[in-house]
C-alpha cells in the first residue's frame, strides 16, 4: 500500500510537531505501506527526517498565502495522490476537502468547538476565523473516513458539537520527546526563602484561554500573604498580551517576581522546566495539552487547571483550581510550596504518567488505523 500525507495546512506549532516526530518514530512497513508520500512548503519539508520509505514532494503553492494552499489541497491534492497509486490520504491538519475517496483526518484544535471559549475573543477577527474553521472541520469529519481524536474529552465535545457520526473513530494522544524526561531530583527542599524563592513556571501563548493575568494575581497575593515565590511566563504574544501587561503594571510595576521571557525556541524549552520548581499550566481549552505533559516529563509537581482534558492527562498526579479563580490558583500553588512531601509524591506520579506518552506508540496505533481504514474501504469498492 501507499501512504500519502498532506501537510498543505502544516507548519509551525503543534500541528508541524507532531508531523515531526510521528514520522521519526514511524515504521510504516510493518503496517503494509511500503512508500510515504508526503506534499508540503519547502519550510515544513526541511524539518522532515530523511527515511528512505519516505517521499518528500516540495508544492511551490503551499509555500505561498492560505487563498493558494487551500486552492492545491481542494483542487490539486486528489490528482496528485491519484497519479501515485495512493490507497489512503492522512490529513494531520484537520481539514479535508480534496474529495480523494479514502481520507482520514485528526480533530486538533477545540476552540472553534467550545462556545465559552470562543466568546472570550468577542466581536473580532479571531472570532470569524474560529467559526469558519468550525464549520470547515466539521465539514471535513463528516465527508472523512476516518477520524483521528487526541483525548476522549475532545471526542466528547465535537460529537455534542457537531453530531459526527464517523464509522471509523479512534483516540490516539500524542507522544512527548525524550529530551523532555528528566527523573525528579530537585524537588526535595523543605523550604522556600526570599533569597532562593520557589521558581512556578508557566509555558503557553499568551491568548484569552490562556489566563497568565489570574496566575499573575494569584502569585502577587501569595507574596503579598508571605510565601516566597517568583513567576516566570514564557510564552509567544497575542491576544492576551495586553490584559497580561495591564495585570502586571497593577500587581509588580517593579517587575520584581512576575518574568516575562517572551517566546523561547521549542528545541530551548527543557532547560526552562530543568530551572523551576513547580510547573503550572491554566489553560481552560485544550484538545491535547502538550505544555502538562512536558512540565510532567521534566519531573516538575504540576499545579494545574481541572477544566478541559487536564485530568485526563495529569489524573491525581497535580493539584487542580480553577483557573478563572486567582484565590483558587493561590490556594493550590500554596498547598504545593509548602509540602515538600506533596511536591515529591506530585513530581514522581506526574513523570510516571508522562512515560505513559511515547511518539513510538502513536506513530504506532495511527498507523495501524490508516491501514485498517484504507483495507476496509478498498474491500468496500471492490463489492
Amino acid at each position: 500500500m501507499i501512504l500519502g500525507i498532506d501537510a498543505f495546512n502544516l507548519s509551525s506549532g503543534g500541528g508541524i510537531t507532531h508531523l515531526v516526530e510521528f514520522l521519526r518514530a514511524a515504521n510504516p512497513q510493518q503496517h503494509g505501506f511500503e512508500r510515504v508520500i508526503l506534499w508540503g512548503s519547502g519550510k515544513t519539508l526541511a524539518k522532515i527526517g530523511e527515511r528512505e520509505w519516505l517521499q518528500k514532494v516540495h508544492e511551490p503553492m503551499l509555500d505561498r498565502g492560505l487563498p493558494y494552499r487551500v486552492f492545491w489541497h481542494r483542487f490539486v491534492e486528489k490528482r496528485r495522490a491519484h497519479n501515485a497509486g495512493c490507497d489512503i490520504v492522512f490529513l494531520p491538519g484537520g481539514t479535508a476537502s480534496s474529495g480523494f475517496p479514502s481520507t482520514v483526518t485528526m480533530s486538533r484544535n477545540m476552540l472553534p468547538f467550545e462556545w465559552r471559549e470562543l466568546k472570550r475573543y468577542g466581536w473580532s477577527l479571531t472570532t470569524l476565523k474560529l467559526l469558519l474553521l468550525r464549520w470547515a472541520q466539521t465539514r471535513s469529519f463528516h465527508k472523512a473516513d476516518g477520524l483521528i481524536f487526541l483525548t476522549r474529552y475532545a471526542r466528547d465535545v465535537i460529537d455534542r458539537s457537531t453530531g459526527v457520526d464517523v464509522q471509523q473513530a479512534v483516540t490516539i494522544p500524542h507522544g512527548i520527546h525524550e529530551r523532555f524526561f528528566h527523573a525528579p531530583h530537585t524537588h526535595q527542599r523543605s523550604g522556600f526563602t526570599w533569597e532562593k524563592p520557589c521558581r512556578v513556571l508557566y509555558v503557553s501563548i499568551i491568548s484569552p484561554y490562556k489566563h497568565q493575568w489570574s496566575v499573575a494575581e494569584a502569585v502577587a497575593q501569595l507574596r503579598a500573604d508571605g510565601v516566597p515565590l517568583v513567576l516566570e511566563l514564557i510564552g509567544p504574544p497575542a491576544e492576551g498580551i495586553g490584559r497580561l501587561d495591564e495585570t502586571i503594571r497593577q500587581v509588580d510595576p517593579e517587575g520584581e517576581f512576575i518574568l516575562y521571557r517572551g517566546a523561547v525556541p521549542y528545541e530551548s524549552l527543557e532547560k526552562q522546566y530543568a530551572d523551576a520548581d513547580i510547573g503550572l499550566f491554566a489553560s481552560s481549552c485544550e484538545n491535547m495539552p502538550n505544555i502538562l505533559l512536558e512540565g510532567m516529563a521534566a519531573g516538575l509537581p504540576m499545579a494545574c487547571s481541572r477544566m478541559g482534558p487536564m485530568p485526563e492527562i495529569l489524573g491525581d498526579a497535580g493539584e487542580y483550581f480553577d483557573p478563572l479563580d486567582p484565590a483558587d490558583i493561590a490556594m493550590a500553588l500554596r498547598r504545593v510550596i509548602e509540602s515538600p512531601e506533596l511536591r515529591a509524591r506530585y513530581a514522581q506520579a506526574a513523570f510516571a504518567r508522562a512515560r505513559e506518552y511515547s511518539w513510538g506508540r502513536c506513530a504506532n496505533d495511527t498507523l495501524e488505523f490508516l491501514a485498517q481504514v484504507a483495507k476496509k474501504n478498498k474491500k468496500m469498492r471492490a463489492l
